[in-house]
């Protein structure tokens, strides 16, 4: 098995370059949509959420590459809120019709409360992103600058046919430069429905086949891959790591190309109430997080948040133990804060990773 090799950040313009969609969420917090008046408007995406977690907390030279529609004020928003999250960004400009789009998505979620779920529910009509295809981006003038990870994800990868054929352009163009490449299956089966009938594990199966570090759950891996569950029976709790351990050995055999595995463990009690713990399988190693009690204020983007705090041990050189640890530990936070990215600074991340509490700071 070839181990996982990342580059330094000498002579790289971009320690993490993301391909993806951006969009805007709006929350109109505990109040269900039906009733509500006004909403929180985030400007998010579940590559994009990464790669400002990596600029905004962690210190990384970051950029974002998608699609921006031009004369659209919420185009203007998005913009401007990348640029305050101190991400770059290589955009293909669309122009709106004044009507109809090209669109700058919205998804909805509310947050729930207690034992009422949150929900979510999209509107990605005419879609800028979806229209990105293959050549729509210079890779090889954007990797001669130096970049060391790439990275993307199964929700831009629904979006049409051509988004997944990109996907795995920009992924053959990282190897070549060097880059170590990721993805996060993010198996979103509203998504994949309206996809007119596409076969979401032969996509997806293809994209990984291009993929060093792969970012999914035990269902992300059986419902976006098709991969068979352990024969070992059913486990006994959501945090138990064995069923998604279990599959390890699959993975490789389908995908040797593929060095780490990871993912979150949640056990949900309320909306607002979780147990969470993380887990990384990492050329041919397994490591697993505590667990502890989360108190949640917004559980959107907790999952990139973990990929951010995973991925930038990794790029820091950090041991494969200490790396999960800071995915764990800003994940965690993120759910502290209201939106989609991170509030929360290195300090406040590397003082949880080994044990930190809550107690007041004076």
């Amino acid at each position: 098995m070839s181990k996982l090799n990342i580059p330094p950040a000498e002579g790289k313009k971009h320690d993490f370059l993301a391909l993806g969609a951006l969009v805007t969420r709006l929350d109109p917090g505990i109040v269900p949509f039906s009733m509500a008046n006004h909403y929180d408007l985030y400007v998010s995406g579940g590559e994009y959420n990464v790669a400002a977690n990596l600029s905004r907390c962690f210190g990384m030279r970051t950029a974002i590459a998608s699609a921006m529609v031009d004369n659209l004020p919420t185009g203007l928003k998005v913009r401007n809120s990348v640029c305050e999250a101190g991400v770059d960004a290589y955009y293909v400009h669309f122009k709106h019709d004044g009507v109809r789009g090209p669109n700058i998505a919205q998804t909805w979620s509310d947050r729930g409360q207690g034992v009422r779920a949150p929900v979510v529910f999209y509107n990605r009509a005419n879609e800028a992103a979806a229209l990105l295809k293959p050549g729509s981006f210079d890779w090889d003038a954007i990797f001669a600058e130096g970049v060391r990870w790439f990275h993307s994800g199964g929700i831009f990868s629904a979006l049409s046919p051509t988004t997944p054929e990109l996907v795995i352009e920009g992924m053959k163009a990282a190897h070549k430069a060097g880059a170590v490449t990721s993805f996060d299956l993010n198996y979103r089966a509203k998504l994949w429905a309206a996809s007119g009938g596409v076969n979401a594990a032969e996509v997806l199966g293809r994209i990984v086949e291009n993929v060093d570090i792969l970012v999914g759950n035990e269902e992300d891996l059986q419902l976006g891959l098709r991969l068979e569950g352990p024969k070992t029976g059913r486990v006994a709790s959501k945090l138990d790591p064995s069923a998604f351990l279990g599959m390890m050995e699959e993975v490789h055999r389908r995908f040797p190309n593929v060095k780490a595995v990871a993912t979150t463990l949640r056990e949900v009690h309320s909306a607002n109430r979780h147990d969470w713990s993380a887990v990384l399988w990492l050329d041919g190693q397994s490591y697993v997080a505590p667990v502890c009690e989360l108190d949640v204020y917004d559980r959107i983007g907790g999952g990139d948040g973990f990929a951010a705090g995973l991925f930038y041990g990794l790029m820091a050189g950090k041991s494969p133990e200490e790396a999960l640890r800071l995915g764990w530990a800003h994940g965690a936070l993120l759910t502290t804060f209201p939106g989609d990215t991170t509030m929360a600074s290195l300090d406040q991340v590397e003082a949880f990773a080994v044990g930190g509490s809550a107690r007041i700071q004076r």
